[in-house]
């Protein structure tokens, strides 16, 4: 189960409506199976190896996610209510719970569960990553990217690709551009398909005025199923920079027929490049 606009440069259809599963709070999906994996244990837990309590807790657990991405946060966070009570250390419950809180945006649980969650399980860069996304929504910049770092610091972390990105659109907020690109690139690495990545790493090149890097980033996206009203705006404003203006037109004639009623298309219709 994988958990992932105050700032310009964040895709916000994308972003905030989905980012509790696309940036970052991804990871508590298959936190069972592969805990001991992003902990840093020798040893994978096995079926047998599981306490009778956990397993009832994980069930409640399993319940609570899909009730979560169903909207029912009440019946959601009724269930982790009933996990904790059956297993009060498991951690992914309190994980689960501060992801739900975060998204209430009651700052202040999802911070007790968050941190509730790492003190019993601290190895867990899953968790590090969520309670790092949070206080990079508080502006506590600082303490964020030094959780960040200690999630990627993990040698056994998978997730790498999620918290790059989290990391480097931190960074974006706090005005830290040159330390952005090199996280969004690290990203980028690891994940070449993610549109939150690639459309904040061309948006951020454009801005530069490195207009060509931006085109290949912006080009790719553009040119799948995931490119939006964003992402072609966008387009065109990098091809119009080159003066590609078959290209620009291309991008433009999509923008419009595919989206009428956007800002972009707005903006483009009053030939605000600039803005």
């Amino acid at each position: 189960m994988k958990f992932d606009t105050t700032v310009a440069l964040e895709f916000r259809r994308w972003f905030f409506c989905s980012c509790l599963f696309m940036v970052g709070l991804l990871g508590l999906t298959g936190c069972a199976a592969n805990h001991g994996a992003d902990s840093g244990a020798a040893e994978i837990v096995t079926d047998s190896d599981e306490p009778e309590s956990r397993k009832r807790a994980r069930i409640r657990l399993e319940l609570a996610v899909g009730y979560f991405e169903q909207g029912q946060t009440t019946t959601a966070l009724d269930e982790l209510k009933q996990a904790i009570a059956t297993d009060p250390t498991y951690g992914d419950a309190y994980s689960l719970r501060g992801l739900i809180y975060m998204r209430l945006n009651e700052f202040r649980v999802a911070d007790e569960s968050f941190r509730k969650a790492l003190a019993l399980s601290p190895k867990d860069s899953n968790i590090m990553h969520n309670l790092g996304w949070l206080l990079c929504q508080q502006a506590k910049y600082s303490e964020a990217q030094q959780l960040f770092t200690q999630a990627l610091s993990n040698i056994h972390y998978v997730e790498r690709a999620k918290t790059f990105r989290a990391l480097g659109l931190c960074q974006l907020k706090a005005e830290q551009r040159a330390e952005a690109e090199q996280s969004l690139l690290k990203s980028y690495e690891f994940d070449a398909g993610n549109p939150i990545t690639a459309y904040n790493l061309a948006n951020l090149l454009f801005l530069r005025g490195d207009f060509v890097r931006a085109q290949f980033y912006v080009r790719r996206l553009n040119n799948s199923e995931l490119a939006n009203a964003e992402s072609l705006w966008l387009g065109v404003k990098v091809e119009r920079r080159l003066d590609n203006k078959e290209a620009m037109q291309q991008l433009a004639t999509q923008l419009v027929k595919r989206y009428p009623k956007s800002m972009e298309t707005s903006a483009y219709q009053r030939g605000a490049f600039d803005d």
